[in-house]
């Protein structure tokens, strides 16, 4: 069994607040792109055998071995994981790879097993997986509520920095909070191709901690990306392209500095 775990990105970011368990309240646009990496399940007598990095400590193992365990070790799988998504990106790469481990082993052994609490468990970007498309976030992300989206060329680049999110949040002030996104108005925007009028609360902390992403930011626009915006707590930007064509003419300029990826908005 094949399976596609597809990046994410941020259609804007709010930092509400800070929560009594330490965590952010958040309110965000999940975005599923027709992009990501690549999963290889097979079922086995028993056991998990994992081909990937981090073996035991990656997401996408862990998945499996919460879901085998609720669902009372019906058999084994072997997983082979072929990694096309940068770390520490803001991609969500290990998120999704998880929800499709889960959502595999669903197909391989149906089991009466609560697969949002075993998302959640793993991550507060996995519940979002399990569903792709767009999703209204809230909380830490776990609260979500489907949304329509326009399906538009995008252009992803990573300049080869990785973000630890524990830092990036850590690096968090009170004067990086604010208001709901303007959800209506952004997916208008979008449907319109005009500048949506997002923002990401995680920027500040981001360019604090590293300066130079404020180049990598001005870059894309100076290439002619609209919506330019950090995904999650980064290093990853993304833009709205004019055309495919466009789309490719950018990701050719900036393969030669970090990861470069043109796809389509929504999955």
């Amino acid at each position: 069994m094949e399976r596609l775990a597809v990046a994410k990105v941020n259609l804007g970011l709010s930092l509400l607040g800070r929560r009594p368990d330490g965590y952010h309240e958040l309110h965000t646009l999940f975005a599923a792109l027709s992009f990501g990496d690549r999963l290889f399940l097979e079922p086995i007598p028993e056991g998990i055998e994992f081909r990937g990095r981090y073996g035991r400590r990656n997401l996408a193992y862990r998945a499996a071995e919460a879901y085998l365990e609720a669902a009372g070790w019906p058999g084994g799988v072997r997983i082979v994981l072929e990694k096309a998504l940068p770390e520490g990106a803001g991609l969500g790469g290990g998120s999704s790879d998880a929800a499709q481990v889960l959502l595999g082993l669903t197909e391989l052994y149906p089991a009466e097993v609560d697969l949002p609490a075993l998302a959640l468990a793993l991550g507060a970007d996995v519940p979002f997986f399990l569903q792709g498309g767009a999703a209204e976030a809230r909380g830490v992300g776990e609260r979500l509520r489907p949304l329509a989206l326009p399906s538009l060329p995008v252009v992803v680049f990573a300049p080869g920095l990785r973000l630890p999110t524990p830092r990036v949040y850590g690096e968090v002030k009170p004067h990086d909070f604010g208001p709901d996104l303007p959800v209506a108005e952004i997916v208008a925007a979008l449907e319109a191709g005009e500048e949506p009028p997002y923002w990401n609360g995680l920027e500040g902390p981001a360019f604090r901690l590293y300066p130079e992403l404020k180049e990598v930011k001005a870059r894309l626009r100076a290439l002619g990306l609209r919506g330019v915006l950090m995904s999650g707590s980064g290093s990853a930007f993304f833009g709205f392209a004019q055309s495919p064509e466009h789309a490719q003419e950018v990701v050719a300029v900036l393969r030669r500095t970090g990861f470069a990826r043109q796809g389509t908005l929504g999955g």
